[in-house]
């Protein structure tokens, strides 16, 4: 029998143990922008790609694609879930819906 916070060892139960730890650690999803330089972000759960031009990554909030020139991620810390970049910043984009779910769209609304 196991207490509390007692790991048995079995590989699901480790995984589902890192999880709770991961989510607990987790930050608000924040985004600082300064001059169009310097990219900070909390709340990035893993970097899909990235080169030069564009970084996709996952956060809190879904998708997030930054796209500009000469991008480079300074540092990436997914333990603390945050994410520096630096370059010249052009544009910010959330892509799809936060874990999955879909708003409603006109006709959803209208026929409840």
């Amino acid at each position: 029998m196991f207490t509390k916070g007692e790991s048995s060892g079995i590989p699901w139960e480790r995984g589902k143990v890192l999880e709770e730890r991961q989510l607990s650690i987790r930050k608000k999803h924040q985004v600082t922008l300064q001059n169009r330089e310097r990219l900070s972000i909390d709340g990035v759960l893993n970097v899909e790609s990235f080169d030069d031009l564009e970084i996709a990554l996952e956060t809190d909030a879904g998708m997030l694609v930054v796209r500009g020139e000469g991008l480079h991620i300074k540092e990436l810390n997914l333990d603390s879930a945050s994410l520096n970049v630096v370059g010249h910043i052009s544009t910010m984009e959330y892509i799809g819906d936060v874990g999955g779910k879909k708003g409603k769209g006109l006709l959803g609304k209208l026929f409840k």
